[in-house]
């Protein structure tokens, strides 16, 4: 038996597909307010009968703040692929971020102590990555920086790192992957999930760029990695770089909308002195934050090779993924 955590993600239903997929028994924790039947509905991107994939999970209810309930989900459970995390940039979700995805990553952790867990597969974000290598890439080496400008978000994420690691030099087999901004069907209101919605409602983005990646790459990733036994390492997955504005004209072209206006850095500087100013004021100022400014700004090149290397692994194409992923958003919006 496996337990997904956050398994109606945008990139937990997949896992848990994947792992079905791989015939494994899949429990899926979720929360007490999660929408199933989005997430039933949704399988039938991915899969030509999409009930009898939701049928063949078992959904749990899980409070990570209650260790009784953790412990009933990891009931006779060897392997635990946690997916549950709270992204965002608002500085008002900073305090749920931390309880999220630090306090819950150590929540789950020691419950797994005294459990039948003998397997921890950890997904992060390359958002924790500094420290460039000698070719001027980000890759596994680049250790998380703390004197330089990071979200709350990927703090976060960072300190939830440090638990996993505690835990595996305490004995527990894990293993981390840090994949980049994830490209999926269904939860379009989701985190990256609303990487179309966000372009279509919006004309405006940043000179900066991100690293992409499909959702189903990351998903086999994590089942491999768990299959072959390979721990106590960070796996980088990317499939590729894209700017802000190559990603935006991809998907308004599609959408038939007037291509993006990229917002300069000073003009972004601007808005954060509005911030000071007004922030009380106009709450969607809040997010002209420093952090925030440095993180759409930039553009690092990121590599995956190291899991293209140990698992002979072949990443779908940033641009092939866009493709199937908004004809999915399209056609829902149509139905």
């Amino acid at each position: 038996m496996v337990l997904v955590t956050g398994a109606t993600g945008i990139l937990g239903r997949v896992v848990a597909l994947e792992l079905l997929k791989r015939g494994k028994k899949v429990r899926a924790a979720k929360r007490s307010g999660s929408n199933l039947q989005e997430v039933r509905d949704s399988y039938r991107f991915y899969t030509e009968d999409p009930d009898a994939v939701f049928n063949a999970i078992e959904w749990v209810e899980v409070d990570f703040d209650d260790l009784t309930s953790l412990q009933n989900a990891l009931e006779n459970v060897d392997e635990v692929y946690h997916c549950a995390a709270k992204v965002g940039f608002n500085p008002k979700d900073e305090k749920e971020m931390y309880h999220t995805n630090t306090k819950g990553t150590t929540n789950i952790l020691y419950a797994c102590e005294q459990s039948s867990v003998k397997k921890f597969l950890y997904i992060s974000t390359v958002a924790v990555l500094d420290n460039f290598n000698e070719q001027g890439e980000l890759d596994e080496d680049s250790d998380f920086n703390s004197k330089e400008e990071h979200s709350a978000y990927a703090i976060s994420k960072h300190m939830a790192e440090m638990e996993v690691w505690r835990a595996s030099a305490e004995g527990l087999n894990a293993a981390i992957i840090n994949p980049g901004m994830i490209i999926g069907s269904g939860g379009w209101s989701q985190s990256s999930g609303q990487i179309f919605s966000v372009f279509e409602n919006n004309r405006f983005t940043f000179p900066g760029g991100s690293a992409y990646v499909d959702v189903r790459d990351v998903a086999e990733i994590a089942a491999e990695l768990m299959d072959k036994n390979i721990f106590g390492e960070r796996f980088i997955a990317v499939s590729g770089m894209k700017t802000y504005e190559e990603i935006g004209k991809a998907i308004r072209k599609k959408l038939g909308l007037k291509e993006p206006v990229v917002l300069k850095k000073s003009q972004l500087g601007i808005g954060r002195v509005f911030n000071v100013l007004l922030g009380w004021l106009i709450p969607p100022l809040r997010m002209v934050t420093k952090s925030n400014i440095a993180a759409v700004t930039s553009f690092n090149t990121i590599s995956g090779r190291k899991i293209e290397d140990r698992l002979n692994f072949r990443f779908i194409p940033v641009n092939e993924s866009l493709e199937f992923h908004l004809n999915n958003y399209i056609n829902d919006k149509k139905s």
